[in-house]
């Protein structure tokens, strides 16, 4: 098979949550455990950093490895989902994997993996386990692709476990209730090895403690390890004065991320790096952790979050696509006073629309579309919530159609946010 026909296989062969939602879920780590055990355990051959999280997680993620390399390390990052390129995945030092070793890996274990009746998503993590494996990285940053406990990712043993925040999210899939979800999450603490939460809540901070103190595991929570004394914007970049609370070590750092709700996010980077720093061979020196950040787009292609697109008009998007991470953009548009705003959305059929939606700025116009997905919800789905909700809109068959008329709308003053699904944001971007 070609590259073009194996990506046929995976995304036609294989059930893919990306395009199917639900019904490509297969929990359990049975599955993928007998197949890289038939393929030597690559996930054994180097660190990890296990990052699980209902927001934040790729932000988390991409910002990490950008630190490591900085440091001097040879790091796979694996992410999903991918925006525009299934490669975009599976990263080695900001290089996506090659095509060919995408149509190698498949060639040489598809038997094995059609025998263990592995799940798209098991198949990609198993993919990224063997590249980085045969490609000597030294550390590897892994991003949970649902929940945590019966996640594909969580056979790795890792040097530290990462818990962004917990959100309703996939409720039919991982509880109707923020401990149930928490519970999911905290799937991921290991046996005597830290976990750092981003984000401090009443709600679901015991069921994470419970689940550490029986696992003989501490809970660093990160805005408790670092504290934000200066959060602004100079041009394109986000400036964060960080003070270390333990010895009041202050780092100003540069972020070329722009939302708001990064401040969280950098919190955790700083909080896990010093971890590592301090109690694994894995050093990083304050020089490498400031430009890494500093450079984490340039570096590992980071896209889609808050990200700018032009200006006059200022159009702006983010693959926020559940309740708790467009709670955080609503407000970030709230605080836009210059002009009108225009939202450009679509949705998943599966999330909260409603939820969602209600969050977001009532004086906007809304231009709902549909993108090019089987799990994008219908024009009469979201019309009748936009209904409901008293909201200015109208509707576009595509998401190029509806952003042209978003730009035919408004004026140089004028503010586009373009969001409300990843499948949505993918479309824009070149």
């Amino acid at each position: 098979m070609n590259y073009t026909e194996t990506l046929d296989y995976l995304f036609t062969s294989l059930p893919t949550f990306q395009q199917d939602g639900a019904l490509a879920y297969k929990p359990g780590l049975e599955r993928v455990s007998e197949f890289c055990r038939k393929i030597g355990n690559p996930q054994r051959s180097y660190f990890v950093i296990h990052v699980a999280g209902t927001n934040g997680k790729g932000s988390v993620s991409n910002m990490l490895a950008s630190v490591l390399q900085q440091a001097g390390y040879q790091v796979g990052l694996y992410t999903s989902p991918h925006l525009t390129d299934f490669r975009e995945r599976i990263r080695i030092n900001g290089e996506m994997i090659s095509k060919q070793k995408v149509v190698n890996f498949v060639s040489k274990y598809r038997k094995d993996m059609e025998e263990c009746e592995l799940s798209f998503f098991e198949m990609t993590t198993a993919m990224a386990f063997d590249y980085f494996a045969q490609n000597d990285v030294e550390v590897a940053v892994i991003e949970t692709g649902l929940g945590g406990r019966l996640d594909a990712t969580n056979i790795v043993i890792p040097a530290v476990s990462v818990i962004t925040n917990v959100g309703l999210e996939h409720t039919d899939l991982l509880g109707d209730s923020l401990p149930k979800i928490a519970r999911e999450k905290g799937g991921i603490i290991k046996k005597s090895i830290p976990v750092v939460v981003g984000e401090k809540s009443s709600a679901y901070n015991l069921v994470i403690e419970d689940i550490a103190a029986d696992r003989h595991s501490t809970v660093i929570y990160a805005e408790q390890a670092f504290e934000c004394h200066r959060q602004q914007h100079e041009g394109a970049v986000q400036v964060f004065d960080m003070i270390r609370t333990r010895d009041n070590q202050q780092y100003t750092l540069r972020i070329p991320l722009l939302g708001e709700y990064q401040r969280q996010n950098v919190a955790t980077v700083c909080a896990v790096a010093d971890y590592l720093h301090e109690n694994t061979p894995l050093s990083i020196s304050r020089r490498a952790f400031v430009e890494g950040l500093r450079d984490t787009t340039l570096i590992t292609g980071f896209r889609g979050r808050w990200q700018r697109l032009s200006t006059a008009p200022t159009i702006i998007c983010d693959t926020a696509h559940n309740a708790h991470g467009i709670r955080l953009v609503a407000k970030q548009l709230e605080e836009i006073k210059e002009g009108k705003l225009y939202c450009v959305m679509g949705f998943c059929e599966d999330k909260n629309i409603t939820e969602m939606l209600a969050l977001m700025p009532k004086g906007a116009h809304y231009i709902f579309t549909r993108a090019e997905s089987r799990r994008a919800a219908t024009v009469e789905h979201i019309s009748a919530i936009a209904s409901a909700l008293n909201l200015d809109f109208e509707f576009q068959p595509t998401v190029a159609t509806a952003v042209e008329r978003a730009k035919s709308l408004a004026s140089g003053d004028d503010t586009i946010f373009i969001g409300g699904s990843t499948f949505v944001v993918a479309e824009i971007l070149p």
